[in-house]
């Protein structure tokens, strides 16, 4: 069962977009296997957009964030706080079915909400690593994975595979969501600062130092300290969401090409911190092989990619035609469409 993690160190890369579509369009096209996504951003956008979109999911996930016990990430955490360091056993109870509340979904797809109570919890969580027992570091790392154990475990270990949205800050949720994965999206757009982002993932996950001698994260140290797994890259995904020109497309195979250097220079150091897609192609043995694996370009839809998001309907199931957001017709071209639904399709047929 694959657990993916979809993470940046840099905001605004359409990191909760992709999720939204990449689950979305996982679970229609595996319709007997069971697809779970955890929200471990604070701002909860995935979740927004797959509960029903800017209007109606905000509306759903205030409802959610209204009850007590809160039903969300969140609440999963208070258990954790309670018990840092024997498992409750409690994480199936904090799964919502996303159909139940937005019919526009797949009824395979299903959801650990995110809340904003992630921030003030975030210190508290820190403090269960230190003091306690010896390998506290380790135990509370491994919270979210138990997340996922009670969730695989109330399926009957079905088959399934998981989704993480994560937070752009190197934040100690985002911590426990790469500890959890076993594979690493990295999405990334058209500026210099994405070529700054990813070489922070590189070296805070990995430790790849810019410079000799340079300090490592405390996350690759202690990971190392404690033999626990890390995620491994399975492909950056270069995200075009809001290039509409031509400068802005030059821009952005600059970048593109800058990034995937950068990775590459990763892969021919330390090859082990890749996975090898499972479709039976054989290991790259040069650049162009490389990348026709690892590197993956999601097209602009433009409003098409705004109506989707903000209705909360899957790019897949979205129509042509007028559709009201907010108040306003917004036409969304069948061309639009024709350039980005194959797009996550194919995408989305490269994960196993």
């Amino acid at each position: 069962m694959p657990v993916y993690a979809i993470w940046n160190n840099k905001g605004g890369v359409g990191k909760s977009y992709l999720t939204f579509q990449i689950a979305s369009e996982f679970a229609r096209q595996n319709p007997k296997k069971k697809v779970l996504v955890v929200d471990l951003c604070p701002q909860a956008n995935s979740s927004s957009m797959l509960l029903g979109g800017m209007f109606d999911g905000e509306e759903k996930l205030n409802e959610i964030h209204s009850v007590h016990p809160r039903l969300t990430i969140t609440g999963y955490f208070e258990d954790r706080i309670r018990s840092p360091y024997a498992p409750p056993r409690s994480g199936a109870q904090y799964v919502t079915q996303v159909v139940s509340l937005n019919n526009q979904m797949p009824n395979n797809l299903y959801l650990v909400v995110g809340d904003e109570q992630l921030e003030i919890q975030a210190s508290r969580v820190s403090n269960a690593t230190n003091p306690g027992p010896p390998d506290a570091w380790r135990i509370v790392h491994l919270w979210v994975r138990d997340l996922i154990q009670d969730v695989l475990d109330s399926w009957d270990n079905a088959d399934a595979a998981v989704f993480i949205d994560c937070n752009p800050s190197f934040s100690i949720y985002t911590e426990l969501a790469l500890t959890a994965a076993e594979r690493l999206l990295i999405p990334f757009s058209a500026d210099g600062a994405s070529k700054r982002a990813v070489k922070a993932v590189l070296s805070l996950i990995y430790g790849v130092t810019r410079n000799p001698g340079e300090q490592q994260s405390e996350f690759h140290l202690n990971s190392q300290r404690y033999r626990m797994a890390l995620p491994k890259i399975y492909m950056y995904i270069g995200n075009r969401l809001t290039q509409m020109n031509n400068s802005s497309a030059s821009a952005f195979k600059t970048v593109v090409e800058e990034i995937g250097e950068e990775i590459w220079k990763v892969w021919q150091a330390t090859p082990q911190h890749f996975c090898i897609h499972p479709s039976g192609a054989s290991t790259p043995g040069n650049k162009r092989a490389f990348r026709k694996m690892f590197q993956y370009e999601v097209n602009d839809a433009n409003s098409a990619s705004v109506v989707s998001s903000a209705l909360g309907i899957p790019i897949s199931k979205l129509t042509a035609g007028a559709k009201n957001v907010a108040g306003k017709n917004i036409v969304v071209n069948q061309s639009q469409l024709d350039k980005q639904v194959p797009n996550i399709s194919a995408l989305v047929k490269s994960l196993e």
